[in-house]
């Protein structure tokens, strides 16, 4: 290899043929790495004119990571669970020396495709980000990648592209919500569930489902309606409610509409949960401010945040692969309050 253009981490790496994470151990003087091999990286290192703490260097030579911004592109900013991702990446930007610049889509695919394209052009050393629902086309997210531009998607990921990723288990989070109403003694469970083909809603769906299957009860497809916001909940619950099989339960996939329908359930006379139970997804602050108080899945965005924030900035910093694809599985919880026995 031509020494003049080992300029990198990787480059140093490949030259010794220790992983990065080796070679940044050695430079900062770590003494997990045995001392031969620490200064023989340092003295290449050195030979080469390479310091770790140039991040301009670190990473393949691309100046627009020598800037210590990162950009995040969330649906919507109001809604708790976005707003607590939203903290958990601001705080270990902050605590690892990056500022964030955040961009919402509003749930427009041409939106997220033009805040994609400024991202390719404004100085940003990566980009952190959860796709609108309207979004089919994924060229825009393919072209940051092909511009060397780091890309770490959350919650809603996108399958058609080999990016890094964190989500939650929504699976084993719907699984055990549903368990735990038919173990209360509910048969009937409908779901609100989103369109599309979005994972996180299939996921959810999923659990639910296998629940129901494991549980010995048949799935009802008339009960799997599309769902997702709190209007709309307000708006279909009526009619559920008055069909002679009505459901006992809802499993909905967040917190705001599982709080259109205690709401609409109680307007028509229903007791809850002695009537019906009812489940969300999120743990937000609006949980606990209802009457009953809600029983749901507890998603902690915070550490959602982090885990792609920590992904992000270690390939900025090349401290791992930039072309390794990273995924990582945020445990949930099962809050149990009022509106489930």
């Amino acid at each position: 290899m031509d020494k003049k253009q080992a300029t990198t981490m990787k480059d140093i790496a490949e030259h010794f043929g220790v992983s990065v994470s080796t070679v940044s151990r050695a430079l900062s003087g770590c003494k997990k790495v045995r001392q031969e091999k620490r200064d023989a990286i340092c003295a290449y290192a050195k030979e080469l004119n390479f310091s770790p703490n140039d991040l301009a260097q670190s990473l393949r030579n691309n100046r627009r990571h020598a800037l210590k911004v990162i950009g995040v592109i969330v649906p919507e900013i109001t809604h708790y669970y976005f707003a607590s991702v939203l903290t958990g990446i601001e705080e270990t930007a902050s605590e690892r020396g990056y500022q964030i610049v955040i961009t919402m889509s509003g749930e427009h695919y041409e939106r997220e495709r033009q805040i994609c394209q400024m991202f390719d052009t404004e100085p940003v050393c990566g980009v952190i980000m959860s796709q609108a629902k309207e979004t089919t086309q994924y060229d825009h997210f393919q072209m940051l990648l092909d511009k060397g531009l780091p890309l770490v998607f959350f919650d809603r990921i996108c399958t058609g592209i080999n990016a890094s990723l964190v989500v939650v288990d929504d699976y084993m989070g719907a699984f055990k919500a549903v368990t735990h109403l038919i173990e209360t003694g509910c048969r009937r469970i409908a779901f609100y569930g989103m369109a599309g083909k979005a994972e996180v809603g299939k996921n959810r769906y999923n659990g639910y489902r296998d629940a129901l299957l494991k549980a010995g009860l048949k799935p009802d497809d008339s009960l799997a309606i599309v769902c997702d916001n709190r209007s709309d909940a307000e708006r279909l619950t009526p009619n559920i409610l008055r069909r002679d099989d009505r459901p006992d339960a809802f499993f909905c996939v967040n917190d705001d509409t599982a709080i259109g329908v205690m709401y609409t359930a109680k307007r028509m006379g229903f007791n809850i949960p002695d009537d019906v139970a009812v489940c969300g997804f999120t743990n937000g602050s609006r949980a606990v401010a209802c009457d009953p108080q809600l029983t749901t899945v507890e998603q902690r965005g915070v550490e959602v945040g982090r885990e792609a924030a920590n992904i992000l900035i270690d390939k900025v910093e090349g401290l791992t692969d930039p072309d390794k694809v990273e995924k990582r599985v945020v445990k949930t919880r099962l809050v149990v309050r009022g509106s489930s026995k």
